[in-house]
């Protein structure tokens, strides 16, 4: 169903009964409130949160103005999208910088939360950024640990320091001085965990905070565990003063327990999101964008970054140009099925579409992934000359094409279909005729 989809199909389920109302009354305000109660309830956002939440709502909700309002469904939504914001955090919390280099992050968490993973999707996001990080190897108690450590740091091209299973205490300590001499302006220290909370881990990480004095304490929690997560958060912000959290598995999260309860338990930010299993599946995290993706009016932003991060501005003029010329071919539209790849998940990506009309929307069971890796293939397994004029394939070249791609005719056929499909909707799209009807997401 993908990023909160239960709560979202539920709060706007709750929307639709006020929102094409002319005039609402107080009774009618109190009964969405108490759907909206529930909808929290059921998407594991902690009791106290909830109660707090939707007191704050309902006082704003039930005054003259809203009431008396032309529009009382759409301000109720409004007000409930603001207090949303309000509850995960308000703005985007970004990563402190030492002024003493280097910057030390300091990573902490449960076992089977992502931690080691998530040092190495944020070492690749630094890097992004024109740093220089270097990984520590803290965590001398799991085993492969370590190893593990060393497969993800080669994977994002960041050296990881490590003592074996000596004194991780020291090991964090001299990490610090292999930062300097290296030149690393960035240390991310991963941590030991454990299957739960126990006094020896906590002694250990507050030894390894006294040692190298870190600038930021990151929590990774797994998004998944619902108000669990905030439970836990909540006790090792007690002991370590936590300076942000990182919530991991969020593409999976359908019901937002987590991430509508731990600024409200914890008062500290959740500063990163993962959002998939490839490095590059994390993001930072944005309140008010993820209010909107919460109430279905998308996430325009997010979907431009990701877009500007899988197309260069150079692919995108060439890709205008041939449009303009209506010069569309095969080959570009292999180039688009490579670049959607690079932007992760396709229903999340389509729901970042705002305004998207109902029937274009798409969850993840619709979405057959591996139908894009099928029409790859296919176009692969053409000539050249195919692809630049796809009307010339005939019967006997379908055959041929799907043998070679290890397909069916069938499969070639709705590729081609859906070849035609796409420059058709390009073509309107750059006429600025695009119906209100929308139309069904081909894939």
């Amino acid at each position: 169903m993908g990023l909160f989809g239960s709560l979202s199909e539920k709060l706007n389920h709750i929307f639709s009964k006020i929102k094409s109302r002319g005039k609402l009354s107080e009774l009618e305000i109190k009964q969405a409130m108490r759907e909206i109660r529930v909808a929290l309830l059921e998407a594991d956002v902690n009791f106290g949160v909830v109660k707090d939440f939707v007191a704050r709502v309902s006082e704003k909700a039930v005054g003259e103005k809203i009431l008396n309002s032309l529009t009382p469904g759409q301000q109720v939504v409004k007000i409930v999208n603001d207090e949303l914001v309000e509850l995960m955090g308000s703005t985007n919390a970004k990563l402190n910088v030492s002024s003493k280099l280097p910057t030390v992050i300091m990573m902490v968490g449960l076992q089977g939360a992502g931690k080691t993973t998530m040092c190495g999707k944020l070492s690749q996001l630094l890097r992004k950024q024109g740093k220089k990080p270097l990984l520590a190897a803290c965590d001398v108690y799991r085993p492969a640990a370590i190893n593990q450590l060393k497969v993800v740091g080669k994977s994002v091209n960041t050296d990881v320091f490590e003592r074996g299973d000596k004194d991780p205490v020291k090991t964090a300590r001299l990490a610090v001085d292999e930062a300097l001499s290296r030149g690393c302006d960035t240390l991310i220290i991963d941590t030991a965990g454990r299957l739960q909370i126990n006094e020896e881990l906590m002694r250990e990480l507050e030894e390894i905070k006294k040692a190298v004095n870190p600038t930021e304490i990151l929590l990774t929690v797994d998004a998944m565990t619902g108000q669990e997560a905030a439970n836990v958060a909540a006790t090792f912000n007690q002991r370590l003063d936590i300076s942000g959290v990182i919530l991991t598995k969020l593409d999976g999260d359908t019901r937002g327990g987590a991430a509508l309860s731990i600024k409200a338990v914890t008062g500290k930010p959740i500063k990163f999101c993962g959002t998939g299993e490839k490095t590059g599946d994390i993001e930072p995290f944005y309140p008010d964008r993820m209010a909107s993706r919460i109430l279905g009016m998308g996430d325009v932003l997010t979907l431009i970054e990701k877009a500007q991060s899988a197309v260069t501005e150079e692919e995108m003029l060439k890709l205008e140009k041939k449009l303009r010329e209506s010069a569309f071919t095969l080959d570009d539209f292999l180039v688009q099925f490579e670049q959607l790849g690079k932007m992760g998940n396709l229903s999340e990506v389509m729901s970042m579409i705002p305004g998207l009309p109902n029937n274009m929307r798409i969850s993840e069971k619709d979405v057959d992934e591996t139908q894009i890796e099928r029409f790859k293939a296919i176009i692969k397994s053409m000539t050249m000359y195919e692809r630049e004029h796809p009307d010339v394939i005939k019967s006997s070249r379908r055959k041929r094409i799907a043998a070679g791609s290890g397909t069916s005719i069938q499969d070639v056929n709705r590729l081609l279909k859906q070849f035609e499909q796409t420059k058709e909707m390009m073509k309107m799209m750059k006429n600025g005729k695009m119906g209100k009807g929308g139309r069904r997401f081909p894939f």
